[in-house]
């Protein structure tokens, strides 16, 4: 097995120390003095006194509903009498912690502490501040659902719940993060899922040794199987209805508290030139756009590493017409045709980036303007050619076709590495290149599952929802890469 764990480890003993610390308080008995002073500076605390029943209450203002609050804790503490405090605690919500080590945790995690008696317990009123549930930004539909992920993991649950409305839908409950304590959910769908993929993702995020992990983008980073891969090898999504179709198909998904995205395993590289799209309209139509997808792909990857080729090794592959037209357009260019090639790809990815990261209104205006003003200039100044401004505007158009962002940027950044090739070996190096490409991803797994599935190795009855997206009726079965060994065997005694 090619993955190995991801691991970090900051200078001097300070893991080790909060580690040893973290041992000592669960053997510490639980008690209000030994939780203030572990929470010591911590001015968010909001430390509650109830001296005519001899209760103490501890919690973080931000972390708990104010509702709950009241109703579950304040109110009965203000109108019980002191002998009636035991009998109040004895109920299912007040959960009695006898060690400080939980306790603490509990009073992070957005439960509120009460102490009585050399007693302590926690009741759940978690409800922190979230926004509301929106469109993706990201992964924009024009028909079906639109609503999407947000960063609270409990939010996400309850969208998934409210499509999978069956017992069968499992949920493991992982801690992630030496110093964050991040929540992990990982989903699956019971008798569908192979369960060996389930133990063996729950395995590699126990093995994860961070101090933090802040987004699900970053998590699957740390249990990659080829970590430095370009290729993404899980696939991620902020639409419910996209992550409710990985676990009918019988993968397992991750939700990470903090982050909007959700992360799906195992995975293959045609999962990536999938749209929602693809199923909500006719199905021929669906087919036209991802064959249209593939067409894409193609031209972001060549197109401008063959115009490179050919304008400098190649020139008998151009009609004699076209080659007058060549000819006079680079007559002025002093560059040879990689360095023009590299000059207005660098220049794309710099508006790219720039109005990624401008407000929304100005990012559109510094991305058309500055795109027609730049290339406009460098023509007439003989910094480049008009045929290449084609050639890199139909590959930066063509990249947007790829419905996945990060899939997206692996192509572009691949796409330089063929312009490059290109200018060395001609087409030559543009064959040598896809040809790196092509065993490059054979040899890549998802949670040891072939990149390549269905392609490599080959199952043609998967093809349907592939290269095509065939009709409903007959994509009846599930995908071999992710369907249970049991439901296999269950089909074919059928």
């Amino acid at each position: 097995m090619k993955w190995s764990r991801g691991t970090y480890n900051p200078p001097g003993t300070d893991n080790k120390q909060e580690d040893n610390k973290q041992t000592d308080d669960a053997n510490v008995p639980a008690s209000l003095q030994h939780t203030l002073d572990n929470f010591k500076d911590c001015t968010d605390l909001i430390h509650h006194t109830f001296p005519e029943i001899n209760v103490n209450l501890v919690y973080f203002g931000h972390l708990v509903g104010s509702d709950e609050l009241f109703r579950d804790v304040i109110t009965p503490l203000t109108n019980v009498r002191e002998n009636e405090v035991q009998a109040l605690l004895t109920r299912n919500q007040y959960k009695l912690t006898p060690d400080s080590k939980s306790l603490i945790k509990g009073i992070l995690n957005g439960q509120a502490a009460i102490f009585h008696n050399d007693k302590a317990y926690l009741i759940d009123i978690y409800k922190p501040g979230s926004r509301s549930i929106e469109q993706s930004e990201t992964e924009t539909v024009i028909t079906g659902p639109h609503d999407s992920f947000i960063e609270t993991a409990t939010a996400n649950l309850s969208l998934i719940r409210r499509r999978v409305k069956s017992s069968h839908l499992k949920v493991i409950k992982l801690e992630v993060g030496e110093v964050s304590k991040s929540t992990v959910y990982l989903l699956y769908i019971d008798g569908i899922a192979n369960m060996e993929y389930v133990r063996e993702l729950t395995d590699r995020i126990n093995l994860i040794e961070v101090d933090a992990v802040y987004d699900g983008n970053m998590l699957i980073q740390y249990i990659d199987d080829s970590p430095n891969s370009v290729f993404p090898l899980f696939s991620t999504t902020e639409r419910v209805d996209t992550a409710v179709s990985k676990l009918v198909a019988g993968r397992i998904v991750g939700i990470l508290d903090g982050s909007p995205s959700v992360f799906a395993a195992p995975s293959s590289f045609f999962e990536f030139m999938a749209s929602p799209d693809d199923y909500y309209q006719r199905w021929s139509t669906g087919t036209a756009i991802r064959v249209l997808r593939f067409i894409a792909l193609i031209i972001t990857l060549t197109f401008t590493a063959l115009y490179v080729s050919v304008t400098t090794y190649h020139y008998e592959m151009i009609p004699e017409a076209l080659l007058l037209t060549i000819t006079e357009s680079r007559s002025k260019v002093p560059f040879p045709p990689i360095y023009e090639a590299l000059l207005m790809e660098i220049t794309i990815e710099l508006l790219r980036e720039a109005g990624a990261r401008l407000p929304t209104k100005i990012g559109q205006t510094i991305g058309i303007v500055g795109g027609i003003v730049i290339g406009q200039a460098a023509v007439q100044a003989g910094f480049t050619s008009n045929i290449l401004i084609i050639a890199v505007a139909s590959s930066a158009i063509a990249s947007f076709v790829i419905p996945s962002y990060v899939m997206s940027a692996s192509i572009r950044l691949i796409r330089f590495g063929l312009i490059i090739m290109a200018g060395i070996l001609g087409d030559l190096g543009i064959a040598l290149g896809i040809a790196y490409l092509v065993v490059h991803l054979s040899g890549l797994t998802s949670l040891n599952s072939s990149y390549l599935t269905p392609v490599s190795p080959n199952n043609f009855n998967d093809w349907r929802d592939v290269f095509i997206r065939a009709p409903f009726w007959a994509l009846t079965r599930r995908p071999t890469q992710s369907r249970s060994p049991n439901a296999v065997r269950n089909r074919m005694r059928k």
